[in-house]
């Protein structure tokens, strides 16, 4: 999610139809929130039939699944090209890149506004203007490079172990990046100004009913993934990496907050690339 959605829209589907409509579901009343979260925070062809409060809601719950798919498929071209007789770096670089791809470089466009939003020292309205423009300032640079750097070295720091240890990491990584978008989505977290994206599902996802069950849910699998590969050591790796994410995460949001007034579709953005590198970092630690 980033400034570039705020006030248009969300993309076409890939099947040549104008978008999403309000009101009408185009399939069973569960798979809306599934459509909504794939057609929203990937370029899967995936058609949003639904731009509602409901169908936010379901889909912010849907998040994490979509960071299961995302990481997956970085985790399969990594693979592939270890096969093929590349080093680990480049799996990592492969990796970091299909996860911009099939997302659009919105999450990593969302960071490099808010860096410059934050970093302006501005009043809230005119920071929010500093994020909504096209351009990127040094602020937004600097967190995008060393973000990407470090998420690369991470990758890169795993797949030297093996593939099942950079794949796992890809996989966590992404799931908590989309959880950190759930949680986002909480009530008590408003929207900082009116329309696009962030407006639609800031405040519609319960803690209680939803967020803190897929949360445990996530560190549970996040615990047996890593401890099936690195022993009961992993396993209490893997459930800091998302815990520690999510609470990165939630340090970022809190000053957005502070700082916006509120959450945009920039902040959603930035707290899912923190949560991301957080879990990656965790993950190369004590192995």
């Amino acid at each position: 999610m980033a400034a570039a959605d705020e006030e248009r829209p969300p993309p076409d589907s890939a099947d040549g139809s104008d978008g999403p409509e309000a009101s009408t579901p185009g399939g069973p009343e569960g798979w809306a929130g599934a459509r909504f979260a794939f057609g929203t925070l990937t370029v899967l062809p995936v058609r949003v039939t639904r731009w509602d409060r409901e169908a936010a809601r379901s889909g912010m719950v849907w998040a994490p699944v979509t960071g299961l798919v995302v990481g997956g498929c970085a985790a399969a071209l990594s693979g592939l090209l270890l096969l093929g007789g590349a080093g680990p770096a480049l799996a990592g670089v492969a990796s970091v890149a299909v996860g911009a791809v099939l997302t659009r470089g919105l999450h990593l466009d969302g960071l490099a506004d808010v860096a410059d939003g934050l970093g302006s020292g501005k009043p809230a309205a005119h920071a929010l203007r500093i994020m909504k423009q096209s351009d990127i300032g040094p602020f937004g640079v600097v967190a995008l490079v060393l973000v990407v750097l470090a998420q690369i070295a991470a990758l890169a720091q795993l797949y030297a172990g093996s593939w099942a240890a950079g794949a796992a990491g890809a996989v966590v990584s992404g799931v908590t990046a989309r959880l950190a978008l759930t949680l986002t989505a909480r009530p008590g977290v408003p929207a900082a100004r009116p329309g696009g994206l962030g407006a639609t599902v800031a405040e519609t996802v319960s803690l209680r009913r939803a967020a803190l069950p897929v949360l445990v849910l996530v560190t549970a699998v996040a615990a047996v993934l890593a401890g099936a590969l690195w022993g009961p050591a992993g396993a209490v790796r893997g459930a800091a990496a998302v815990l520690v994410g999510c609470g990165f995460a939630e340090l970022l949001l809190r000053r957005c907050v502070r700082r916006f007034g509120g959450v945009t579709g920039d902040v959603f953005g930035a707290v899912a690339e923190t949560a991301a590198t957080t879990a990656l970092v965790v993950l190369t630690l004590g192995g």
